[in-house]
C-alpha cells in the first residue's frame, strides 16, 4: 500500500466508543508514558512538524485523538500513561478509555509501543506489553530517543529492555530517533505489514 505521509490531518478526539469513527479504515495504537516521545514520533512519521502537538507538559493528551492518513489508514494517539501529576481517579478513567479501545475496536490492527531506550521499561511499559500479549494484539516495540545514546551502546540498551520486557522474538522491536529520523523506514514497513 502506498500511503501518501503528507495528507494527513488530526480527524477528531474521542472519550468513549460513541465517538469513534464509524468505517473501515485500519488503525494503529500509539501507546507510551507521557514523556516517552509519541507526538514527536506522529509528527516524524508523518514528515510534520506540530500536527501532533509536542509539550512540555507530560499527560496533556487526555482523549484519543484519531489521525487520518491519506484516507487509508489512522494513528491513534492514546493517553500517555505513567504521569504523576495526574490524579489516581483520572487515570484510572484513562486506563478503562484506552482498555476499551484496545479490546473492542475491530479497526486495530497493532499497538506501536513506544519505550525510552535510554532507561528500562518501567512497570506501566511492562504492563502494556503484557496487556497487549494476553489479548494477542500485534505490538511493534519503537525505542526513542536513540540519538541520545552512542551508537555502540545500542545493542547493550536494547538487550536491557528486551529482558525487562520478556520480550517475544516474533514482534518487531525498533530503534528510532525524531532527531535523524533513523528507524523511521523500518516503522513504516513494520506498520504497513500489519495493515
Amino acid at each position: 500500500m502506498e500511503i501518501n505521509t503528507h495528507n494527513a490531518e488530526i480527524l477528531l478526539s474521542a472519550a468513549n466508543k460513541s465517538h469513534y469513527p464509524e468505517d473501515e479504515l485500519p488503525e494503529i495504537a500509539l501507546a507510551g508514558r507521557s514523556n516517552v516521545g509519541k507526538s514527536s514520533f506522529i509528527n516524524t512519521m508523518l514528515n510534520r512538524k506540530n500536527l501532533a502537538r509536542t509539550s512540555g507538559k507530560p499527560g496533556k493528551t487526555q482523549l484519543l485523538n484519531f489521525f487520518n492518513i491519506d484516507d487509508k489508514m489512522r494513528f491513534v494517539d492514546v493517553p500517555g500513561y505513567g504521569y504523576a501529576r495526574v490524579s489516581k481517579k483520572e487515570r484510572e478513567k484513562w486506563g478503562r478509555m484506552i482498555e476499551e479501545y484496545l479490546t473492542t475496536r475491530e479497526n486495530l490492527r497493532a499497538v506501536v509501543s513506544l519505550v525510552d531506550l535510554r532507561h528500562d521499561p518501567t512497570a506501566d511499559d511492562v504492563q502494556m506489553y503484557e496487556f497487549l500479549k494476553y489479548y494477542e494484539i500485534p505490538v511493534i516495540i519503537v525505542a526513542t530517543k536513540a540519538d541520545k545514546i552512542p551508537r555502540g551502546k545500542w545493542n547493550k540498551h536494547e538487550s536491557a529492555i528486551k529482558k525487562k520486557l520478556n520480550f517475544d522474538p516474533s514482534d518487531d522491536f525498533i530503534l528510532f530517533s525524531s532527531v535523524t529520523k533513523a528507524g523511521m523506514d523500518q516503522a513504516w514497513d513494520a506498520i504497513l505489514e500489519k495493515l
